[in-house]
């Protein structure tokens, strides 16, 4: 796990080892073992690519960065888990190795396949590998943006990173806010959901995309890998779940491949159980340590994570945190994060690695992931009932509906939203764009909000639809970031089981009836597939609480700091400030329902304070 910066300037008239050594020195916490850099020979212009190193697999010095290999240079960010697997292959076809690092397998099979090899590998990505014999560059990164990459290309020039800070210390132009993204932020709370950043010509690559580089021509992202949809498996229920079980664990046991210690992130829910439960099946001796935060009240999940820990003979690590702490560590939090982001929730998985990292532990798995291949979450019920109906079965869409509304939900209003997302998807999705909020305080002056992109999904697979569309859009790749940011910033390593190629094909191809049960239970195959691992009493749990800090009282605490940062915050084009002040108070004093807004807005006017962005 590390950090990567690099840029390719046409004009060779300036210095570039000052903006580089400056770069990744803010990669510094990405990789503290070790860091490299080099300027490859181009026909035309100037190329440096650096590197910070976290050792994870061959701590010796064979797996420093960049790596050459024959006419290929790489820089390299991730983890490849089935690295040994894909050697063999590789020596077969001749290719000679002197490290155990995955980063020369990388290197020899991008050699020998190109492109082709990103559909090879398991694991995390993002990388960038210059190939002297057609003099191009190629920024590559995982099918599901596990691992972060951020770029910004024109004519003259190409930089990149792992990091916005890291990026923008090579080209300091890029301080200007994207006033649409901030807009949708604001508004909706939407974030990391296309190639978009909040700097203005700071683009992220994509989940399952690369991006070829040559001077003097366009750089245009591609995508090498789409999440199916439609239904392709033919087998049984019983069946599916028995090969989701094998697939689920051989992946747990590759994530374990590890020269450093590992542990676990355990929220208590199902995902990080399962995850806690598979490594101690398929490594019995294995010492596990589990990380918790511990909530008061009703939000506790100390039970469940106290279960699982017992079930495993897992030592066990728990937190609980506090209004102070959260004011002692915002402004770090904010800035280890990069880009403005949806909840206080986050400062829970902050702190959780922070004393995984402290008690040792270098890489740490978690259950992300799980919500979005499994139908988890509310479990998807317009989208399930769309599927029904558009499939031509409304007495199923009906007694599905009646059994939503047993599990508390309103199930007859929910099938009316099914009928249109079914049969008026355009007049659906308006709707559901519509903000509810109060928005005097916002000054668009004429400008729409930005439209959102809609999954696409074939008739009667709404629910896979819906998924896919979390997977690589909204929804999974801002928690992802959460992780990747929180981790690095404490220079751990946070991997994913659930999130592999092979494991999506499978899951999203299944009919949807095995993730959703007839009675309506959300992540139906996990819980058959996973009897006898986990315990029962967290398999047949229907709540689901996470990391839910209580953001209400939190910022009522610390009200007068926040209300301070709003007043002397920028001032921004879009945003009346008295007006958004008035909400602010009164969130803040009861006179008003309470709204993730007010997080929203406190996090935004610091992001742009701390990071000295332009409006």
């Amino acid at each position: 796990m590390c950090g990567i910066l690099g840029g390719w300037w046409l004009d060779r008239s300036t210095p570039r080892d000052v903006s580089l050594a400056g770069g990744l020195a803010c990669l510094k916490h990405r990789g503290p073992d070790d860091q490299g850099h080099i300027a490859c020979p181009v026909h035309r212009g100037h190329l440096s690519l650096g590197h910070t190193r976290l050792s994870i697999i061959d701590l010796s010095h064979a797996g420093h960065q960049p790596m050459v290999r024959g006419p290929l240079t790489l820089v390299y960010n991730g983890e490849i888990y089935n690295y040994r697997e894909l050697r063999q292959t590789l020596r077969a076809q001749g290719h000679a190795f002197d490290s155990d690092s995955d980063t020369e397998v990388l290197l020899a099979a991008w050699q020998q396949w190109g492109p082709a090899a990103l559909r090879r590998l398991t694991g995390m990505f993002a990388f960038a590998v210059y190939d002297a014999r057609d003099g191009s560059l190629t920024l590559a990164r995982d099918a599901f943006g596990i691992k972060p990459l951020y770029y910004s290309a024109d004519d003259q020039r190409l930089v990149f990173g792992s990091e916005l800070t890291a990026v923008r210390a090579l080209d300091p132009s890029l301080k200007r806010l994207d006033h649409d993204r901030a807009i949708d932020y604001l508004v909706r709370g939407r974030y990391d959901n296309g190639a978009g950043s909040f700097i203005h010509d700071l683009r992220q690559l994509e989940p399952a995309h690369l991006l070829r580089y040559e001077p003097g021509a366009p750089a245009i992202a591609q995508r090498w890998w789409q999440a199916p949809v439609a239904e392709r498996y033919t087998g049984s229920f019983e069946n599916a779940a028995a090969e989701f079980r094998d697939r689920f664990l051989d992946s747990v046991r590759l994530h374990l491949r590890s020269d450093v210690p590992i542990g676990a992130a355990l929220s208590g829910g199902l995902d990080s159980s399962a995850i806690v439960c598979a490594m101690r099946h398929v490594e019995p001796a294995l010492p596990i340590h589990t990380f918790s935060y511990i909530a008061e009240g009703a939000q506790s999940e100390e039970r469940w994570v106290d279960v699982v820990n017992s079930h495993c003979g897992a030592i066990a690590h728990k937190i609980t945190l506090s209004a102070p702490e959260l004011a002692r560590d915002l402004d770090a939090l904010i800035l280890a994060q990069n880009e403005p982001f949806g909840s206080t929730s986050i400062y829970a998985q902050y702190r959780i690695f922070q004393h995984a990292r402290q008690s040792g532990i270098v890489v740490a798995l978690e259950g992300q992931g799980g919500d979005e291949l499994l139908a988890g979450y509310g479990g998807y019920p317009v989208e399930r009932l769309a599927s029904l109906l558009g499939s031509g079965q409304p007495r199923r869409a009906l007694q599905y509906a009646r059994r939503l509304g047993n599990h508390g939900q309103r199930g007859l209003r929910l099938l009316a939203q099914a009928c249109l997302l079914a049969f008026a998807p355009d007049r659906y999705h308006a709707l559901k764009q519509r903000s509810h909020a109060q928005l005097d305080w916002l000054n668009l002056a004429g400008r729409p909000l930005a439209p959102q992109r809609r999954p696409a999904a074939p008739r009667g697979r709404q629910v896979m639809g819906a998924l896919a569309g979390a997977l690589q859009g909204d929804g999974l790749p801002a928690l992802l970031r959460h992780g990747d940011r929180n981790a690095m910033h404490f220079s751990l390593e946070s991997r994913v089981p659930f999130l592999t190629c092979d494991l999506a094909e499978f899951l999203l191809g299944l009919p949807e009836d095995y993730l959703l049960s007839s009675r309506a239970d959300t992540k139906h195959l996990l819980r058959a597939a996973l009897k006898g691992i986990v315990p029962q009493a967290v398999l047949e749990r229907k709540d689901k609480i996470g990391f839910a800090t209580p953001e209400q009282a939190w910022m009522r605490a610390l009200a007068p700091q926040l209300r301070q940062w709003l007043q002397a915050g920028p001032q921004v084009p879009f945003i009346r400030r008295e007006k958004m002040l008035a909400h602010f108070d009164a969130m803040m004093e009861g006179r008003s329902a309470f709204s993730w807004q007010a997080w929203r807005w406190v996090n935004f006017s610091r992001w742009m304070t701390l990071n000295a962005v332009d409006a």
